[in-house]
């Protein structure tokens, strides 16, 4: 998750593009419904439940805990499978949602759809098939990455990041654990007015990790490392760099060797550019100068690198939820160490190392200029949920991709329902630029985004990742 809005919780968002001065919170709030796109794209006709490939059927062998419980998720029957497609479209047409794709499995069944347009302009069906960014997400890769090394012996989580990383204010003092669970304390570089303005001013500019820490460093410290919960991009950035030195090669290059190919995720990719693979969905975000809605299909991801620059397609997202929340290309004592949550200030909503614990749904979220994602797998039920959406608008306070992972679980897992609370206003922070004041510490403000305080005057809002 990856954008200059805050983050989102278990897919942390991507930091969403801030807007301009004239568009203040509220009005990014209310902005799906009357931003000049306010007429719902018509849906593909009858989506058709697809099969899931054999691979990704889960078996209680698999389980953590060797079995997975009856009730905690209900059979996906045709009765079932009704309730969600009704379930799904109203939240599409009742937020003007472009497309979006839904996949979730089950002992009890599978479930894969898509729904809406990929493009509005053509009025082309969404598609399982196609490829979407997927913003924070792509915090569980660098995680994963990050353990990897961990389980080779060149990384330790309790080293201070000084050890591998040069350049970072109080790094002695800053833990690589501490960076990875979103306490660092670091100011995040997409809350730098400097930052939000280049990027907005220019959605194809190209930045380079220092480049994008700089902004975050002129600031002072927000707390104390470890004090508290803060999502915050800057943390991802860093661990980016302790990959590329520790690992001797570009962070892409490793996680496609180290990640992606020992997770089997031949369609995961880490982009160069601004350029999406083909076929591959339209995104459509109102994070622009004036707040009208945009499409940022090709704007490049350079400024959100390995906090969210990530590309998938459903099916991979699919496996890789499970192989996450389950830890099977890393040691179980690493991935014991992953799974240690701590509170986020948000009810039920905890954050581990690259994850949360989300009302037992364990992953992530995501969102970048128009794109959404949630990966989320619940061990309990051996059940998976992924979603891919083609916007980043927010309704309702809410993004997107949690109105629809709210909607789908309260059918699926009544006892176990996703749920972040909406966005609101953070605390300004003070004219210096620093963050002296209260910050706001929810996964919905510090998964996706950078969970930092507002801009002071007329500066745009942080840029969600």
């Amino acid at each position: 998750m990856t954008n200059t809005r805050r983050p989102r919780p278990a897919a942390p968002r991507s930091a969403r593009l801030a807007a301009g001065a004239a568009l203040a919170l509220a009005g990014l709030l209310a902005a799906t419904a009357c931003s000049g796109e306010s007429t719902p794209a018509r849906q593909a006709a009858e989506p058709a439940v697809t099969a899931e490939p054999a691979a990704l059927s889960p078996s209680p062998g698999n389980s953590p805990s060797g079995s997975a419980s009856s009730n905690a998720v209900v059979q996906l029957t045709p009765a079932v499978g009704a309730k969600l497609d009704a379930a799904i479209q109203s939240v599409l047409k009742q937020n003007s949602v472009p497309g979006i794709s839904v996949g979730i499995i089950t002992p009890g069944g599978t479930y894969q759809k898509s729904f809406g347009v990929s493009d509005k302009t053509a009025n082309t069906p969404m598609d399982p098939g196609l490829f979407s960014r997927i913003g924070s997400e792509s915090k569980t890769f660098t995680a994963t990455a990050v353990l990897r090394l961990v389980d080779q012996g060149k990384v330790a989580l309790d080293d201070p990041i000084s050890k591998y990383v040069d350049g970072v204010p109080g790094g002695d003092g800053i833990t690589v654990r501490q960076l990875g669970e979103m306490r660092s304390g670091l100011f995040p570089y997409s809350s730098d007015p400097d930052f939000v303005n280049t990027l907005i001013g220019d959605p194809n500019h190209v930045f380079t990790p220092d480049q994008l820490l700089a902004y975050g460093y002129k600031h002072p410290a927000v707390f104390p490392p470890g004090q508290r919960f803060q999502y915050n991009n800057s943390n991802y950035i860093i661990l980016g760099k302790l990959i590329e030195k520790v690992g001797g090669q570009s962070a892409g290059d490793f996680l496609q060797a180290q990640v992606f190919t020992p997770a089997s995720l031949a369609k995961t990719s880490f982009p160069t550019d601004g350029t999406l693979p083909d076929p591959h969905a339209h995104g459509y975000t109102d994070q622009t100068p004036n707040g009208d809605i945009q499409d940022a299909t090709n704007w490049n991801p350079s400024w959100a690198w390995t906090a969210g620059a990530v590309i998938t397609q459903l099916a991979d997202l699919e496996s890789w939820a499970k192989t996450m929340a389950t830890g099977a290309i890393i040691s179980p004592a690493s991935q014991t160490e992953r799974l240690k949550t701590l509170p986020t200030g948000d009810p039920g909503v905890t954050y581990g190392f690259g994850l949360f614990d989300n009302n037992g749904w364990i992953g992530h979220n995501g969102s970048m200029p128009g794109y959404e994602s949630v990966a989320v797998y619940m061990p309990e039920a051996q059940a998976t949920l992924v979603l891919l959406l083609n916007t980043d608008v927010i309704s309702q306070g809410q993004e997107p991709s949690t109105l629809f992972a709210n909607a789908i679980t309260k059918i699926i897992s009544p006892n176990n329902v996703y749920a972040l609370p909406a966005e609101t206003a953070a605390p300004s922070a003070p004219a210096s630029g620093g963050a002296s004041g209260p910050v706001s510490g929810s996964p919905s403000a510090g998964s996706s985004g950078s969970g930092a305080p507002s801009l002071p005057g007329n500066a745009p809002t942080t840029v969600r990742a």
